[in-house]
């Protein structure tokens, strides 16, 4: 019979080396049968711990440890245990609305970055991007934490701010203080554009997707547009069978709309059994902020149904989760399978790129500026140069783009503010800052480059 030798450490002394204090003696020799049973050593570990630790030790904790640890060991960042509170933020992240300021995040290679900001939420507002990686949290280094523990020091009651300092690769560190609220339910939006045509966004994949869907297209069919528009832009993905259900309605019966392959190397087809998909031209928008379910949809309706995909390439997220719930409502979500696409690609950590490619204008890129602190005179950082950029943007071209508050960007403030009827003082803080974002976000929404392609490419289809 095999035995592992666990050496219970008795304080006796201390000594220094490399400048870390340890307390040891000569070990105690302590042996515990093995029988085959791989959980031996973790029971045997469990008992040690409760006899003979020198203070009170909260059981349930112990336990929780444990298996947050076994499912960590598998260096998986879609796997995780959620305790009872982490759960409940999960559910409802898919089921209903929530209070925090609205992004996706992921664990990626030991940092925490941000899948996609959700439309309209605060994280959008401020302008936290898709891969922009997160280092602090209300000055507090977040580094080692898992996802769900970002997640509970980022979320927050409506109303109250959190801080996070990201870095923006080709940008550097950018600090972003955001007032969290409410994120909404509602996951769709419809509308009826130029010539007749309509365009749906989706904003994410959660349990009343696909029924939200389907009521905007017989909204739209019903006011007769001749096009359609489908904006999966930012859209950080959510349930797989909702992605399934609603690339139904455009795929053809018989055609593939997914592959899903287990670790055994077997594969399970997903088809079309849709009798009537949409006839429509269409065009799908897609970005970096696309990821998971969203990258279903995107890759099925190009592969199975030929819709040109316009924009940027995908986040690149191939696998499928499925969580499983304890009787005290703690969780397990743990990676079961890959998915692949219609014609048996698998797209993770590589993304979908876009049949025509097309960008966003570069002031789209610039962070978020508090209004809180104030840019004058004679300051140089990361922030000056963000202001300089929209300043430029928006018409000011006798302002300088080098990061240092000279006096053509004074002299261009002033002017902003004499336009505007604000404070002249030639600083850019409070109102001045919220204006200059203000106009900068109207003049993308008026001149979205990728909705335009999008646009062009289906007028070719009509």
């Amino acid at each position: 019979m095999k035995k592992s030798r666990l050496f219970i450490w008795i304080i006796v002394t201390a000594i220094v080396t490399a400048g870390i204090t340890y307390s040891i003696v000569k070990p105690k020799e302590v042996s515990i049968a093995g029988n085959g049973d791989p959980f031996q050593k973790l029971r045997s570990t469990y008992d040690i711990l409760q006899k003979g630790y020198y203070k009170d030790i909260d059981t349930d904790k112990l336990v929780e440890g444990a298996i947050k640890g076994m499912v960590e060991s598998l260096e998986d960042p879609y796997s995780v245990y959620m305790d009872v509170e982490q759960a409940k933020s999960f559910s409802e992240n898919i089921s209903s609305s929530f209070e925090g300021i609205g992004a996706e995040i992921q664990e990626s290679n030991g940092t925490i970055l941000i899948v996609s900001p959700i439309k309209g939420s605060p994280a959008e507002e401020v302008g936290l991007k898709p891969k922009d990686v997160i280092l602090k949290v209300d000055k507090e280094s977040i580094e080692g934490l898992s996802v769900n523990e970002a997640v509970m020091k980022i979320r927050g009651e409506k109303g109250t701010k959190v801080n996070l300092v990201v870095k923006r690769e080709g940008v550097g560190e950018l600090n972003f203080t955001i007032t969290r609220d409410t994120i909404p339910l509602e996951t769709v939006y419809s509308e009826v554009i130029e010539d007749n045509i309509g365009k749906i966004q989706i904003t994410k994949f959660s349990e009343t997707t696909g029924e939200e869907l389907a009521k905007s297209l017989t909204d739209l069919q019903e006011k007769k547009v001749e096009g359609l528009i489908i904006d999966l832009r930012q859209n950080p993905g959510g349930l797989m069978d909702q992605a399934l259900a609603m690339s139904e309605l455009f795929v053809a019966k018989g055609e593939n709309i997914l592959q899903v392959e287990y670790n055994n190397g077997s594969k399970e087809v997903y088809k079309s059994e849709n009798e009537a998909a949409i006839d429509l031209p269409i065009t799908v928008l897609i970005d970096g902020g696309t990821a998971s379910a969203g990258e279903i949809m995107a890759a099925a309706l190009h592969q199975s149904a030929g819709i040109p995909l316009v924009g940027e390439k995908t986040f690149g997220k191939g696998t499928v989760q499925s969580a499983e719930s304890f009787k005290d409502t703690s969780s397990v979500k743990y990676t079961t399978a890959k998915w692949l696409t219609p014609d048996g690609t698998w797209i993770h950590e590589k993304g979908i790129e876009p049949q025509i490619k097309a960008e966003l204008p570069a002031y789209a890129n610039l962070p978020f500026i508090n209004p809180e602190i104030v840019l004058k005179k004679g300051d140089s950082k990361t922030e000056v140069n963000a202001a300089q950029q929209m300043l430029k943007a928006l018409g000011y071209e006798e302002v300088s783009v080098e990061g240092y508050f000279d006096d053509s960007t004074e002299k261009a403030v002033k002017d902003f503010q004499k336009q505007h009827k604000l404070t002249v003082d030639g600083k850019i803080t409070g109102e001045t800052t919220m204006k200059i974002m203000e106009l900068i976000q109207s003049k993308l929404q008026e001149n979205d480059t990728q909705l335009e392609k999008a646009i062009s490419v289906l007028k070719e289809k009509m």
